[in-house]
């Protein structure tokens, strides 16, 4: 097979699935080895993001994603009578900067980091997809810890948690000046 049937073959993959698709699953799919479909996906990923259409596809750490452009987001509510999202309240943001920043995290650190109860936001943050349960702490009553989704990455334009902003260092005199809400601020959740 050549080049372009792969990734047509990589492209229509993505597109079928719908979620997104590990590099190891494609591996095994077109009998590749793995470094050999990162480049073929990485190339279909800059020959579709830089063309017109109404297509992306976007890279979740190892996995691959065909999603719609953000430009076209009212057409596809009004074809698919989607409600819009409601934004995230700034508690919601504030604790999916705990988790983010420090996962695999309890529920009790992120309340001790916070000040406040945070069961209701963390439910909300999961029932959103944002966050998901990463398993249990081997303590007494075993709370369970919490880390940041693939949905998360996608929401935030990130590849990665690499690319998370770098949270503040301290200085002599004290913090700088940038705190963990201007950070969050300048995110945006669709």
């Amino acid at each position: 097979m050549e080049i372009k049937q792969y990734q047509a073959a990589v492209e229509a993959i993505l597109f079928a699935s719908g979620e997104p698709v590990s590099v190891s699953r494609l591996a095994e799919v077109l009998e590749l080895d793995e470094d050999t479909v990162v480049r073929l996906a990485d190339d279909l990923m800059q020959e579709v993001n830089t063309r017109s259409g109404g297509l992306l596809i976007v890279r979740l750490g190892d996995q691959y994603q065909m999603c719609t452009k953000g430009s076209y987001a009212d057409y596809i509510r009004r074809a698919l009578d989607i409600r819009r999202n409601t934004p995230l309240s700034q508690a919601a943001m504030e604790t999916l900067a705990i988790v983010a920043y420090n996962q695999p995290v309890t529920r009790a650190f992120i309340e001790q980091v916070r000040g406040v109860d945070c069961g209701a936001v963390v439910q909300g943050l999961v029932a959103k997809n944002l966050v998901e349960e990463k398993g249990r702490l081997e303590l007494p009553g075993r709370p369970l810890l919490y880390g940041t989704t693939p949905d998360f990455l996608r929401c935030f334009g990130l590849s990665s948690l690499k690319e998370l902003p770098p949270l503040p260092q301290k200085e002599e005199g004290g913090m700088q000046e940038t705190t963990l809400d201007e950070i969050i601020e300048d995110a945006t959740v669709e």
